[in-house]
């Protein structure tokens, strides 16, 4: 049974109360966008390291980052960098702003925010039971172990298109950093990162693999590998990753 304590506001945002799986039918919130002629390209012209983080959680991954766990920051091209934080649970909101407040301008944090393949809104899981690993299990699949031992608490959150990310603020002189760690949904978001363009922006993809079952478009393990293939061929380098979210 998830905590008491945390049915109500987090950080200001309403908790749903927790109901039963079968309320939870569910499909893919929106269609791949691979691109749009409407995105805006960056225009920047002076390059730098860019650490685009999917499932930040409090920043601890953003701060191996900047503790050059994932190489000296002070390689990075004209010795600048850049950080996306993006997470959607609610929970970790002041965190965040406590990174974008100590590098401003150098770190944008998106909280209530999940990454995506597509833009619009999704009911996203909470993970209330699993203090001690950080509340790490929180999703937006109704099938996650620990989604169903918080009894299907939820919020409603925006989605982020990590495509169109890409294409707004990377260049190509850019060393682009994705870390992927958002419980299932990876298996939606790379077959359409294969197929996007700004997919070669990428030098590094630091992802988390979780359970097929996850998935919300219904990608099979072969279709996934597919997709690896695909960026891997882009020139996206593809190491074997797990994230301590602790």
């Amino acid at each position: 049974m998830a905590s008491s304590a945390l049915r109500g506001p987090i950080n200001g945002t309403q908790v749903m109360a927790a109901v039963s799986q079968a309320q939870h039918n569910q499909a893919a919130p929106c269609e791949c966008q691979a691109s749009n002629p409407s995105w805006v390209a960056a225009t920047r012209t002076v390059p730098k390291c860019i650490w685009i983080d999917l499932g930040a959680a409090d920043g601890n991954s953003f701060q191996a980052f900047v503790s050059d766990q994932y190489g000296p920051v002070a390689n990075c091209p004209s010795g600048q960098w850049e950080a996306f934080l993006v997470e959607a649970n609610p929970r970790f909101q002041q965190q965040l702003q406590q990174q974008e407040a100590r590098f401003p301008g150098a770190v944008h944090s998106y909280s209530s925010t999940a990454a995506y393949d597509c833009e619009g809104t999704m009911t996203f899981y909470l993970d209330t039971t699993s203090h001690s690993y950080n509340y790490w299990g929180s999703s937006m699949s109704s099938k996650a172990g620990d989604v169903q031992r918080s009894g299907y608490q939820h919020v409603n959150v925006q989605l982020m298109n990590l495509n169109r990310l890409l294409h707004e603020h990377t260049i190509p002189n850019d060393w682009v950093m994705v870390k992927m760690d958002i419980e299932g949904a990876e298996w939606d978001v790379l077959p359409c990162l294969a197929q996007s363009p700004s997919a070669s922006m990428i030098d590094r993809l630091y992802m988390e693999v979780h359970g097929a079952d996850l998935s919300l478009t219904g990608t099979t393990p072969a279709q996934f590998e597919a997709a690896k293939a695909a960026l891997k061929q882009k020139g996206v380098d593809i190491p074997q990753y797990y994230s301590d979210t602790l």
